[in-house]
């Protein structure tokens, strides 16, 4: 162990005192067992270094060309993953983007020699996003546990409104990240820092010669050409910056975290303006309200939205006599719903269109519910499209048109405004797919303006266990269980659960609770939306009750005991993410085995965390040979700020308390 660490420490040493350089990899870095500083790590980044330049040629003008050189040590199997590399890239509209990768390569030690193994044209491809976005993937080959991996890509690009965002942070150790941006004085950038560890920043200026050459052809005697060439040449200043990190501990992805990315170390930088010569400075800096109206008035958004020919009469088949405007939207919502298939594709623009998308059954998210929200509109129905980003796209730092990728429909009607999103067959109003939940979105109106919208949900969604059972005398507990799910709990279960077969999800509730068997397994409602679920099976378990002895101890909530605190650290910098307020029931009625007497039982108890963020009440009593528990927790928030981390801890700390403590039995 100690050679090991000895190693470790030399292995380390050894990349942050080298040049960062793909092709030199040595047997001492192939040798390497474990990342000394997280020994858990199943890969460690040795080097990630990225460079920007925005570069001037005299036939195209500026662009930016990026560059990015990665060297990754692979610890163990479960770090292969780090063999594939994704970069997307735009190739709508006419500012579209080229990637290439080059000096791809896996290193492994063969006998004691180093042997190289290059990346073959089989291990790279392209895959099409939708029509405005592709990815360049590669896989690097003959990778096992110890190689050594290395690529660098090569993106060239015209989009100047931002920088790619330069991730310092990642799920396994990074031993040093750079990022440098070269950036002529035209181009004014805002850098935006996110997360909790720091970079170092320097910056430098100087001036940049670009000489450029011109040609003039002459005409001569006899009608001959001739051509000269001239040289000029003209002077900018450049600002260099330096971002560096070095010995960065793994983005630990902890219970409870919408998206680990909102949180990670990095930087992204945000075009405010422009100043050319000879021309006044451009102020770019955008507000909410200028990036919606640009989406708005976006051919594959604003016009989708006034074509109504093609489901006119449908839409008045549907509606027709009725003139309840809640009851015009259910039925719409329903007929979208149940036409409509969601191919998967994210998005606010639409890819074939909504008429087509109409015909086929078939589109992406924004042709579906801005269909729907033209639908609602055609009907009297005061809808707006409401732009958000996904849970996985994650939260903006500043107003940009990337800030969203999805679009969902709003109705606003009696001073509230109800959310749909008909891409999925199990979502209702105000119950939302799980990846719309994410903060804020911006409703757009008819008049261009905007408002912000809480698309978190309000109210609990609860779930209700009712359960008797008897307890034998060799401890065996055999009773029914009938389990009620409401709003979101009924939402995820159909979502999970439908299409599956009966005996596959039995087998999984199997494996959730260990030593348990389930007959007699029946659900209802999984496909009438407007009830709750309702499911129920008879069980039987011999995991759950130890006996000692003259006594037998048994956790009255059985295999539904929290054992263990999900909130481990001693500290929390992210918000802790429940996805939505809810509320769980449980009504238990235990009878306990002939010969045996009640000599104690858990005591009361009532807890409840500041300001009505969540409670719990526990109460228990005996009846003869029953036991009568009765339990509820609520979380009454769907984020919970970092502030409250230490509150929301021992709140847990007293729940696994609590249901942990035992009924004693004895033998009489």
């Amino acid at each position: 162990m100690k050679r090991l660490f000895i190693l470790a420490v030399l292995f380390t040493s050894t990349v942050f005192g080298q040049k960062y350089e793909l092709g030199k990899v040595t047997i001492e870095e192939l040798q390497e067992k474990a990342f000394v500083k997280d020994t858990s790590a199943v890969a460690a980044i040795l080097f990630n270094i990225g460079e920007v330049n925005i570069d001037f040629n005299q036939t195209t003008g500026f662009s930016i060309n990026t560059i990015v050189k990665t060297k990754i040590k692979i610890y163990k199997k479960e770090g292969y993953d780090w063999a594939n590399k994704a970069v997307r890239y735009y190739i709508g509209g006419n500012s579209k983007e080229k990637v290439s990768f080059s000096n791809a390569a896996t290193y492994n030690l063969v006998d004691g020699k180093v042997v190289k193994t290059k990346l073959k044209s089989d291990g790279e491809f392209d895959e099409k996003v939708n029509k405005f976005w592709s990815r360049k993937k590669i896989t690097l080959p003959n990778v096992s546990e110890g190689s050594i991996i290395e690529f660098e890509y090569v993106m060239s690009s015209k989009a100047f409104g931002s920088l790619d965002i330069w991730d310092f942070q990642q799920s396994i150790p990074v031993v040093y990240s750079e990022y440098k941006t070269s950036i002529p004085e035209y181009y004014m950038y805002k850098p935006l820092l996110r997360g909790y560890i720091a970079p170092k920043i320097t910056t430098t200026a100087s001036n940049k010669v670009v000489n450029i050459t011109s040609k003039e052809r002459t005409e001569g005697k006899g009608r001959l050409e001739s051509t000269t060439y001239s040289n000029d040449q003209f002077t900018y200043k450049e600002t260099k910056t330096i971002y560096s990190l070095s010995d960065i501990p793994a983005l630990k992805d902890e219970a409870y975290v919408n998206n680990v990315k909102n949180y990670i170390a990095s930087v992204e930088h945000e075009l405010t303006g422009t100043r050319f010569p000879n021309e006044p400075f451009e102020n770019l800096s955008t507000d909410w309200e200028n990036v919606v109206r640009t989406i708005y008035n976006n051919d594959d958004f604003g016009s989708e939205l006034n074509k109504t020919g093609y489901f006119e009469k449908d839409v008045d088949a549907l509606v027709s006599g009725n003139n309840n405007m809640l009851e015009r939207a259910a039925l719409i919502f329903n007929h979208v719903k149940s036409t409509m298939n969601w191919n998967e594709f994210y998005g606010y623009s639409c890819d074939v269109g909504v008429r087509k998308a109409y015909q086929d059954k078939v589109g992406n998210s924004a042709e579906i519910n801005l269909m729907l929200t033209a639908m609602l509109r055609y009907a009297g129905i005061d809808a707006n499209p409401v732009l958000i980003s996904t849970r996985g796209n994650g939260i903006s730092l500043s107003p940009s048109r990337t800030a969203f990728d999805y679009v969902i429909a709003g109705i606003e009607l009696e001073n509230q405004v109800i959310l749909l999103d008909a891409t999925n067959k199990y979502a209702l109003p105000n119950i939302l797919p799980i990846r719309d939940l994410n903060w804020f979105g911006r409703i757009i109106r008819k008049s261009g303006t905007s408002t912000s919208i809480d698309l978190m949900p309000k109210n609990n969604s609860i779930d209700v266990i009712n359960l008797m059972a008897n307890i034998n005398s060799n401890g065996e507990v055999s009773g029914k269980i009938r389990e009620q799910y409401f709003d979101y709990n009924a939402f995820i279960f159909r979502n999970s659960h439908n299409g599956i077969t009966k005996e596959s999800y039995v087998e999984k509730l199997e494996k959730r609770f260990p030593g348990i068997e389930i007959t007699e397994y029946d659900v209802q409602n999984n496909n009438d939306l407007s009830k709750p679920v309702i499911e129920s099976y008879s069980f039987t378990n011999n995991n759950v009750a130890e006996i000692i002895g003259d006594k037998m101890y048994i956790s009255p909530l059985l295999f539904f005991t929290t054992s263990e605190n999900p909130f481990k650290q001693e500290t929390r910098e992210y918000p802790v993410d429940f996805v939505y307020p809810h509320q769980d029931k449980y009504n238990i009625s235990l009878t306990i085995p002939d010969g045996y007497t009640i000599e104690t039982l858990p005591s009361a108890k009532a807890m409840a965390m500041p300001d009505g963020l969540g409670k719990f009440s526990y109460n228990i009593s005996k009846n003869n040979n029953q036991v009568q528990l009765l339990y509820s927790l609520d979380i009454n928030q769907a984020i919970i700020s970092p502030e409250y981390y230490e509150a929301l801890k021992n709140f847990y700390k007293e729940i696994v308390t609590k249901q942990t403590e035992k009924i004693v039995l004895k033998k009489v």
